[in-house]
């Protein structure tokens, strides 16, 4: 038998850990300020645009974690579905944003809350996709 060395042996799938523990927590933040910045008919403010620039970042770091692995020889068990879920997580925040500038009412506030409720779905999903099979 040959040793196993991939990251789902080693501690789980590279999509799995820290930074994606941190994008959750970063998109709870900023839909709670969102929904209170609504609640409050406020339009979007600068601190929800920079919140979804800082998770956009850590979106793009898990992404190349996440391809770091593929080059490295893991495998997702749902190839497909894992790829999608990748492009959503890494569209949804600019989106967000370019919606949120379009709409300059508290419904812009409303969008941004309404996406980073989404996102913490998106990346569980996009973990559940990759361990499917083992990684």
């Amino acid at each position: 038998m040959e040793p196993v060395t991939s990251a789902a042996a080693v501690g789980g799938s590279p999509v799995d850990g820290l930074l994606a523990t941190a994008s959750i927590v970063l998109s709870l933040l900023v839909a709670a300020w969102a929904l209170v910045s609504t609640l409050r008919h406020r339009a979007p403010d600068r601190v929800q645009l920079i919140g979804l620039a800082v998770l956009e970042l850590a979106l793009l770091a898990l992404t190349v974690l996440a391809l770091v692995a593929l080059a490295g020889g893991d495998r997702p068990g749902e190839p497909g579905a894992f790829f999608g879920y990748l492009v959503t997580l890494l569209c949804l925040p600019p989106l967000a944003a370019v919606l949120a500038r379009m709409e300059p009412t508290r419904w812009g506030s409303a969008i941004v809350c309404a996406v980073c409720l989404v996102l913490p779905v998106v990346v569980v999903r996009l973990q559940q996709t990759w361990a499917v099979l083992g990684g």
